[in-house]
């Protein structure tokens, strides 16, 4: 298929609303849908890129975000319609590779970031790390698809993922500055681009030393 044809893009490679109205049955974490609103407002404010729709970027953009949606959402991973589940794998830095089960259990923070010296993902669940981050970024820890580099079936694309630093890290004050992260991914997929593995390459501590710059909060504050 073509891929830079709008109307025939899969589902899963659409905007990550449309999925989430098309996702009937699904089991949801927190027994109800996600609710993007505040982060599609973000998203048009915030964005480097407002990419055409259907255009290759456009494509892998919606693709990943609804994989980041059902992997954080939809617990049942044979629900998920955004990757082939008995063979997907995820890794980041050439570290561990990770399977659908594996991020249901964990959650994509604990698998993407791993262990650093100001976080240590082997010491958080999948609730923690969620209220860790969601309680620094108030507003959302947004992402964007940059440039791609090549088209299916290995898809190679640089991204930028981004929030603003509004809310206390872990003891630490918050700054109120843009914190970002931006590193380049792998996606091998299916002809109908179900994602077969990705692999991400990043700094995982260039951004987590950002969450540690303000000052130590005491106990009761």
């Amino acid at each position: 298929m073509s891929v830079t044809q709008s109307n025939n893009i899969p589902l899963w490679a659409q905007d990550r609303d449309t999925v989430i109205a098309q996702s009937t049955d699904a089991q949801w974490r927190n027994q109800t849908p996600p609710d993007y609103s505040e982060s599609k407002e973000g998203l048009v404010k915030e964005s480097t890129h407002h990419h055409v729709e259907g255009s290759l970027e456009a494509i892998v953009q919606n693709l990943v975000r609804t994989f980041e949606m059902e992997a954080s959402f939809k617990t049942n991973p044979q629900q998920w319609l955004s990757v082939v589940n008995e063979q997907f794998r995820m890794s980041s830095n050439g570290g561990s590779a990770y399977t659908a089960s594996d991020v249901v259990k964990s959650g994509t923070y604990n698998l993407f970031i791993g262990d650093t010296e100001d976080y240590k993902a082997s010491e958080e669940t999948f609730e923690s790390s969620g209220k860790l981050f969601h309680t620094a970024f108030p507003k959302g820890f947004l992402w964007e698809v940059l440039e791609v580099f090549s088209g299916p079936p290995n898809v190679t694309f640089k991204w930028r993922h981004w929030g603003t630093f509004n809310g206390p890290y872990k003891d630490y004050a918050p700054t109120g500055e843009t914190v970002e992260i931006v590193g380049i991914s792998l996606a091998r997929v299916t002809e109908d681009l179900k994602v077969l593995s990705i692999e991400h390459y990043f700094d995982n501590s260039l951004f987590l030393k950002k969450l540690t710059t303000g000052k130590k909060q005491t106990p009761d504050k």
